[in-house]
């Protein structure tokens, strides 16, 4: 491979360039059709462009990059991650993927290397969901499912999808144009920062996925007696709050003994009435349980809601519990996680499997292809915060091991 050492330092610059592009210079906002997102898809289009990949905006506003194999025409192994942020952001989650991939087609480019099966790199504009409360809305419209009523939602500012896309300069009613199909691709490959800290603990750079955990959040209310703090003996109370306390402590003894990849996760608690010398008469928790697959976190789910209903029952406590959400557990295809493995260890990394726990554009791209992830250690497990880092090191060894997958590539 030429300019070995140069990957590394291209990457991080670009990162950077990248991170400058933002709603506000203090925090790094780059949200779905904003006129950063206009601008940040230009300066994608131009890298690609530069690394020889003909190169175009689709029609929800992702940027896509062709790279033809020996001869035009030829399916591709699609390789992708989302150029959108969160608010106050960090720099490297979902840009690390696009850019290290488009470094990696420059390589090729520059050794005029052709395969046998085209490279495409897709930039998904909207992963993140953060303007109109929908995630993978890019992934999901290549995948061929995106949901029209999406268009209806309306961002803060009161803008509806629609009108929004029609602003930025697209047609809402051409998002199927951005559809692809099964024949079309061999594979969807993603790198991407871990988003925790098990790398960084493992002391290596990169690790190789082997799902993207399926999760269920719930919403639980417990309705109970509000009294006098001061007149209702400790056996008579029927307190929502302590009910509530013992429900969230057994959740985290279950998910702690519950075994490999199970997380649960008490984000949101309310109580009423909310006053210091009254006995909480109500109060409702989220819960937010994930596992690597889908038998693993149903099982839990029911043992959780056994184990809330009898804690309930013995405080003589009333419970509502509703699922609010659930998303199927996406299995790294075996076949291909085992080309990735090849790729780690033949750059000499010892080869480090781990789930994921957070949500990613294959979940989307599943519909229409095999999918596999790789992870690169960033510092402090750090992610959605300013704080979020990766070495130079650590992006080169990432982007060396993605191009010796791609060299090496053997369609199934």
């Amino acid at each position: 491979m030429s300019d070995e050492a140069m990957l590394g330092d291209e990457i991080v610059s670009r990162i950077n360039q990248l991170g400058m592009i933002s709603e506000t210079p203090q925090h790094l906002a780059r949200i779905f059709l904003s006129p950063e997102h206009r601008t940040a898809a230009d300066l994608i289009l131009s890298w690609m462009r530069d690394a020889g990949m003909e190169a175009h905006l689709d029609a929800i506003g992702n940027v896509c990059g062709r790279y033809e194999g020996d001869r035009p025409g030829l399916p591709c192994l699609m390789l992708g991650s989302h150029y959108d942020t969160v608010r106050d952001a960090g720099k490297w989650d979902g840009p690390l993927g696009v850019i290290t991939a488009i470094a990696c087609v420059a390589d090729l480019n520059r050794r005029g290397v052709r395969l046998p099966f085209a490279i495409e790199i897709v930039g998904f504009a909207d992963e993140e969901g953060v303007r109109f409360a929908s995630t993978l809305l890019g992934s999901r419209a290549v995948a061929g499912t995106f949901d029209a009523s999406v268009l209806d939602a309306r961002d803060r500012d009161g803008l509806t999808m629609r009108e929004a896309m029609l602003q930025f300069g697209l047609d809402p009613g051409r998002i199927g144009a951005a559809a692809r199909t099964r024949r079309e691709l061999h594979a969807y490959v993603e790198l991407h920062i871990e988003q925790g800290p098990v790398l960084e603990q493992q002391k290596i750079p990169i690790g190789v996925v082997t799902a993207i955990a399926g999760a269920t959040r719930l919403a639980a209310n417990l309705s109970g007696m509000a009294g006098h703090a001061g007149t209702v003996p400790m056996p008579l109370r029927r307190d929502a709050l302590a009910g509530a306390a013992e429900c969230i402590v057994a959740v985290e003894q279950f998910c702690k003994a519950g075994g490999a990849g199970l997380v649960g996760t008490v984000g949101v608690i309310n109580a009423s009435p909310g006053a210091t010398n009254v006995i909480p008469g109500r109060v409702s928790f989220t819960l937010d349980i994930r596992a690597p697959t889908d038998p693993h976190r149903k099982r839990a789910i029911a043992e959780i809601v056994q184990q809330i209903e009898a804690i309930a029952k013995r405080r003589e406590l009333s419970l509502q519990i509703d699922v609010t959400h659930e998303n199927r557990t996406v299995p790294c295809a075996p076949w291909l996680k085992a080309q990735v493995a090849e790729a780690v260890a033949a750059e000499g990394y010892g080869v480090f499997e781990l789930p994921s726990g957070a949500g990613h554009d294959g979940m989307a791209m599943i519909d229409i292809a095999d999918v596999a992830m790789l992870f690169v250690r960033c510092r402090g497990g750090i992610s959605h915060n300013p704080a979020e880092h990766v070495e130079t090191a650590d992006a080169d060894a990432s982007a060396r091991v993605l191009l010796r997958l791609i060299e090496n590539f053997r369609p199934e």
